[in-house]
């Protein structure tokens, strides 16, 4: 018999409250005169804020809901703030994205708020099937939201390659699924743990081939090497605000499932996959950078610069050791700030249309707008590695993992990676502060909700580099 008590539900809250505004957006925007549709977004808004509000009740709680299909852990509640802390600040720069170009919110907050909830699922997984449950109600969101623009062939095309090569990597997660528990004969990831545990020694061939599968499934999301095809052109298609969304909500969704499957429930046998975790760590930070030098689009850079992180953060799961979890889920905090700060910049720099993505755009912007001139700085030296700044002390927490588990070269192809990035972020800084501005590409004003936004990036950025510590100790 099942049982299903209010702990079960206060388990799965935040979601349950961001499903419930999601529906009743989608309803009411119906009914809605077309001059009101803004306030959808602010409604949207403050059910994140009250999804937030609820996380907090499960701080320092751990316990498994819904028999074993959801579990409530530093992990889960950590990701719950990050996901509903990056819908909230992507929902601020659409306010402002939505004057240079139309969107219609009826759709377009709803499916931002249900990507949302598919993210929750993810990071709360206790099951295979949550996991998947997740993944999907994210990806069919995310298919939609990068083809808004309906009226360009970019972002057409872009939803078009997201869904086809989405369920696609969706086949092998599934074959893998499926084979793991042919092996166990279960889905339960406790389950999952015991297993591997009990056969370290003598693994089945299937349960190593589903493990592989599932980690070609989520290493599209992640955009690893050479899963990452998709990802340039769904970035530069997609409308920038979904973007950024993708860039960081579906990367950090994507790696708290590796978290839960690979890290955590297959830690006895991880010996099997260093090899593996290795060579596409290496790949992913080499191929991203290399090929980012040579963008000149904004969006596309950024798309490859997603990829090299993706390779940083693998990394952390490559050592397996007790740092590599918090190290993990600092970067994630880390690269939400940089990241997001950076395409709020770029999404009021580049105009109505998008027609000025092109670094050259960015020329003179460091005079013309001081304060989104310097945010872009310290986004570009964050993502670099620069001190005092969060992406420095998060690649300090990686490598330091790393190190305590013996990949001396996996380090030292990192650092290589790591000088490497410096040129094309500092091209950005160069056009800001060191070339004359093109005479129609000045931004005149900052539209509030990219400067709250900025401003929120700005101070995340160097009180994680400043004192990181702080979250350290919360998540140790």
């Amino acid at each position: 018999m099942i049982s299903i008590t209010g702990k079960d539900f206060l388990a799965i809250l935040p979601a349950i409250i961001v499903t419930l505004f999601g529906i009743y957006l989608m309803v009411h925007g119906v009914f809605l005169k077309e001059k009101k549709h803004r306030t959808i977004l602010y409604l949207a808004l403050g059910g994140l804020v009250l999804a937030i509000v609820s996380n907090f009740f499960l701080i320092g709680e751990s316990f498994t809901a819904f028999n074993g299909m959801v579990k409530v852990d530093r992990i889960s509640v950590f990701f719950n703030f990050l996901f509903l802390a990056t819908s909230a600040l992507t929902l601020l720069i659409s306010l402002s994205y939505s004057e240079q170009q139309h969107i219609e919110f009826v759709e377009y907050s709803p499916l931002i708020l249900f990507a949302t909830v598919g993210m929750m699922l993810m990071g709360s997984a206790e099951s295979l099937m949550t996991v998947f449950l997740g993944l999907e109600t994210m990806s069919i969101a995310l298919y939609v939201l990068a083809g808004f623009r309906r009226t360009h062939r970019e972002s057409l095309e872009a939803a078009l390659k997201y869904f086809l090569l989405g369920a696609f990597a969706t086949g092998f997660l599934l074959y893998g699924i499926a084979l793991t528990y042919g092996s166990v004969g279960s889905t339960n990831l406790s389950e999952i743990t015991n297993y591997f545990t009990a056969n370290s020694l003598n693994l089945n061939l299937l349960s190593l081939l589903g493990l592989g599968l599932m980690l070609i499934g989520f290493g599209f999301k992640v955009a690893l090497v050479p899963f990452h095809m998709w990802t340039p052109d769904v970035y530069q298609g997609s409308p920038m605000p979904v973007t950024a969304f993708m860039a960081v909500g579906a990367k950090a969704a994507g790696f708290t499932a590796i978290i839960r499957v690979i890290s955590l429930s297959a830690s006895q046998i991880s010996f099997e996959l260093t090899e593996v975790l290795w060579v596409l760590a290496v790949l992913t930070m080499t191929i991203g950078n290399i090929i980012a030098l040579v963008q000149n689009d904004i969006k596309r850079m950024l798309a490859y610069s997603s990829i090299a992180h993706a390779g940083y953060i693998l990394v952390g799961v490559v050592a397996a050791n007790d740092l590599s979890i918090p190290g993990i889920l600092f970067y994630l905090a880390a690269y939400l700030f940089m990241n997001l700060g950076a395409f709020a910049i770029a999404s009021s720099v580049s105009g109505k249309n998008e027609r000025r993505v092109k670094i050259e755009y960015f020329r003179g912007l460091g005079f013309s707008q001081p304060m989104m001139g310097f945010a872009m700085a310290l986004c570009m030296f964050s993502l670099a590695g620069f001190p005092p700044t969060a992406g420095f002390m998060g690649k300090f927490y990686l490598f330091s993992a790393a190190l305590q588990s013996g990949f001396v070269w996996l380090v030292i192809i990192g650092v290589l990676n790591s000088l490497l990035s410096v040129y094309y972020y500092i091209r950005v800084i160069v056009a800001m502060y060191m070339e004359k501005p093109l005479d129609d590409t000045l931004v005149t004003q900052v539209v509030p909700g990219v400067g709250l936004v900025i401003l929120i990036s700005i101070i995340g950025i160097l009180y994680l580099g400043i004192f990181p510590g702080n979250l350290m100790a919360i998540m140790n």
